[in-house]
């Protein structure tokens, strides 16, 4: 199943390095530590403008976690489509609505499955015509054993739904 997920997205990426005008590529970068548990994770994303306001996109992300000396690793793909309510020349203040999958292993325990469903705002801020820098604040939504979170559903404005990345546009 994993190699099923990696193999789609570099098929994914492949066909947005040829696309026209309006794809991008990007990710984000998550790290954080604390209270005897760290956290690092990375989350390429693809996806495509439609319009000044609207894209629809996608990540896979991989993590891995060290909490009280066992380790985990967990992979998560999550599509969305992206609705951008605020541009100037320079910012963009968007919202991401989506859905994701999750699986979280630990060694000598079964893997456990998850899912979110949710809006997740953010902004970008344009360096150049074609490259953007970005930050994803929050989670407004519902999960069920999603990555490393607590199941249930609200608003998060936790230190773990904040990233920062970066997407080029072709």
């Amino acid at each position: 199943m994993k190699r099923l997920v990696i193999c789609l997205f570099v098929a994914l990426v492949a066909m947005g390095v040829k696309a026209q005008e309006g794809v991008y590529l990007g990710g984000t970068l998550n790290i954080w530590g604390g209270d005897n548990r760290t956290t690092f994770g990375i989350a390429p994303e693809v996806g495509y403008n439609f319009s000044d306001k609207w894209a629809v996109g996608g990540t896979l992300e991989f993590s891995h976690a060290k909490s009280n000396g066992i380790k985990s690793n967990a992979f998560a793909l999550a599509p969305y489509a992206r609705y951008t309510f605020f541009e100037t020349d320079q910012l963009s203040l968007f919202v991401d609505g989506g859905f994701g999958f999750s699986t979280v292993g630990v060694k000598g325990a079964d893997n456990v499955s998850g899912f979110e469903i949710g809006f997740r705002p953010g902004l970008s801020f344009a360096v150049t015509d074609h490259l953007s820098l970005l930050a994803k604040i929050g989670f407004l939504g519902y999960r069920d054993d999603y990555l490393y979170g607590s199941n249930g559903g609200g608003l998060s404005l936790s230190s773990g739904d904040l990233s920062f990345g970066f997407y080029y546009t072709f």
